[in-house]
């Protein structure tokens, strides 16, 4: 399994949904956990962007299809990054 950063900010429709209906943000995490991710931790962060997301999945293709699925609704706008635990890298870069 791969780690994934997903850093997100609402669009206008996005924080208008929050607003009116805070539950959808529950309902989104399961329907990014049945599109095959495991959310690994989940914070609403001040700054440029909106929450930071980590996930865990089995492959690129898992987290671009999260990505491009709940980026089509229009409520939000991602930026994905792939993590690499610090084990993991320190493992890499001794070869």
């Amino acid at each position: 399994m791969a780690y994934y950063v997903l850093l997100t900010k609402l669009t206008d429709e996005g924080r208008k949904t929050l607003k009116d209906y805070p539950e959808r943000l529950k309902e989104v995490n399961e329907e990014v956990e049945e599109m095959g991710a495991k959310i690994i931790a989940q914070y609403a962060i001040l700054g440029d962007y909106d929450f930071i997301n980590i996930l865990e999945a089995p492959d690129n293709e898992t987290i671009a299809k999260i990505s491009t699925e709940l980026g089509a609704r229009g409520t939000i706008q991602i930026t994905t990054y792939v993590a690499i635990p610090i084990d993991e890298f320190l493992k890499a870069i001794k070869k």
